[in-house]
């Protein structure tokens, strides 16, 4: 174990520095510095709203009706909150960051970092990428997911515009469970148009394939061409990140390693109802939509359909993870297969993704995948949201809490 971090003076530190709209951003004290690039999705054009769709593997086309969404009815007093989500600028043309140990031009190693659902800010996966730097050598990359962190509209993060939204929501349902200005706008969209949840992690997907491009065409200023690449995911970030791994397009992920924190449960085995996550209403409709009624909902739109049921294959990844009990043996057999390049660490404290439910999805019923998975009981009160706790009073804990995760990501990107 190398020198245990100040974790709470590292977090204050780059909290006051970080910001995506200057080029580059030295650390005082540390042997990195941050680099900000801008990034123009590709793959904008799938997404909800429009009415004609086209799937470039297969040459088929797709008219929809229907997928424009209701949220204006509680949104339409919200300047910019009821764009459609093909037309969203901010969702398309966006900052992203790197971390990057000092002397290297272009890096030989990066590691993706994915964050959690419904955030709105880096602040919290600062230290984490910047003690992933100083312990493997790689530079590490913030991947922003669709409509998250700065790919957002500004007003989703208004407290007093989304507590209108969110006062409207309880007003309509008088039953509903940890509704906040937090998640008033996440869980009114993907109530509304549940494909969201699918199409924006396609986005994502694409994206980071994008990325991935990028870099093994030499044009990355600052990722080598033969650079490996890594992924380090947190919560939902796992979700995707097993799909990508599992489906590895163009064996882009073959020589590659997966480390997963608070995350690697199926779908229907998360709990993110939270006034940070998303309320109970929009949780109810998800479940409903992709765990109890997902054929039903396929026979209804046909473009879901040949996503999840006609030959792609990160379709069927994606649908064998939304169910613990559905495509058990295709997810299985997959992870079999990936076993060594996957490891995974829970929480005991945590009730979101609960240790129990990755355990469940990763080793299966049996145990009889061998994929590592650690269960750590920290010694500080902390949670899904908040593993690593800013508080003065626990900071020893918490260090010694960041350090365990932490050596174990080093040890398992083997540098």
């Amino acid at each position: 174990m190398l020198q245990t971090v100040n974790y709470i003076g590292t977090f204050e530190l780059l909290k006051n520095l970080f910001d995506q709209s200057r080029d580059a951003i030295e650390i005082p004290g540390h042997r990195a510095r941050l680099v900000n690039c801008t990034f123009c999705s590709a793959s904008q054009s799938l997404l909800p709203g429009a009415r004609t769709y086209f799937c470039d593997t297969h040459s088929l086309e797709f008219h929809e009706e229907g997928l424009q969404g209701t949220e204006n009815m509680l949104f339409q007093h919200i300047k910019g909150l009821t764009v459609a989500d093909i037309h969203s600028r901010s969702n398309s043309e966006f900052r992203y960051t790197i971390f990057k140990p000092h002397g290297v031009e272009k890096s030989r190693a990066v590691i993706l970092l994915l964050h959690g659902l419904n955030e709105r800010y880096w602040d919290k996966y600062l230290p984490w990428a910047l003690r992933l730097v100083e312990l493997t050598g790689s530079c590490v990359c913030l991947v922003p997911i669709a409509f998250h962190m700065n790919r957002a509209p500004l007003e989703w993060s208004s407290p007093k515009l989304m507590n209108a939204v969110a006062q409207e929501r309880q007003n309509r349902y008088p039953s509903i469970v940890s509704s906040s200005f937090a998640n008033a706008a996440i869980s009114t969209r993907l109530q509304n148009i549940p494909q969201r949840f699918v199409w924006s992690g396609v986005q994502t997907y694409d994206d980071i394939m994008q990325l991935v491009r990028q870099i093994r065409s030499g044009s990355h200023p600052h990722v080598a061409e033969g650079a490996r690449i890594d992924v380090f995911a947190y919560s939902i970030g796992a979700f995707l990140a097993e799909i990508m791994f599992m489906s590895n397009r163009g064996g882009t992920f073959s020589d590659s390693r997966l480390f997963m924190f608070c995350g690697g449960a199926t779908f229907d085995r998360m709990y993110p109802v939270s006034k940070y996550i998303i309320d109970s209403e929009a949780l109810i409709c998800l479940y409903s939509f992709f765990v109890e009624h997902l054929e039903t909902e396929c026979k209804r739109d046909p473009r879901l359909n040949h996503y999840f049921n006609e030959g792609h294959t990160s379709g069927l990844y994606f649908k064998a993870m939304l169910a613990n009990r559905k495509l058990k043996d295709v997810r299985e057999k997959r992870f079999r297969e990936i076993s060594s390049q996957l490891m995974a660490v829970a929480v005991r404290q945590d009730e979101v993704v609960q240790p129990s439910e990755v355990l469940n999805t990763l080793n299966g019923d049996f145990r009889d995948v061998p994929i590592p998975v650690r269960i750590l009981d920290f010694p500080s009160r902390c949670s899904h949201v908040n593993p690593f706790p800013i508080q003065k009073s626990i900071a020893g804990e918490v260090n010694e809490s960041f350090d365990q995760v932490f050596d174990l990501a080093m040890s398992h990107f083997g540098r």
